[in-house]
């Protein structure tokens, strides 16, 4: 599912034109973006919760030279679904 099929579930449960719910799933995701970008955790009851995580400067090597490289540290956003999602998932 994409970000146009999701609008057209949202549109056809709630009676808006594409162009609404289109609106308003991208204003959901780009508030879910900014508050990750300030570092906050997204919990949405019921679905789960998204966290920013970060990972430690590292030393990897390139595969095909087998040359040692620095990774740079850097930010990752996870998630950890709600137990109601899990159960959905598992029948």
């Amino acid at each position: 599912m994409n970000n146009a099929d999701l609008a057209d579930v949202i549109a056809a449960d709630h009676n808006l034109t594409k162009a609404d719910a289109r609106k308003l799933v991208d204003a959901v995701c780009s508030a879910i973006a900014d508050a990750a970008a300030k570092g906050d955790e997204i919990s949405l009851n019921g679905f789960g919760k998204f966290k920013v995580k970060a990972t430690a400067a590292r030393e990897g090597r390139n595969p095909s030279t087998g040359a040692t490289i620095q990774i740079a540290a850097s930010k990752k956003l996870t998630f950890a679904p709600a137990k109601a999602v899990k159960d959905k998932l598992n029948g």
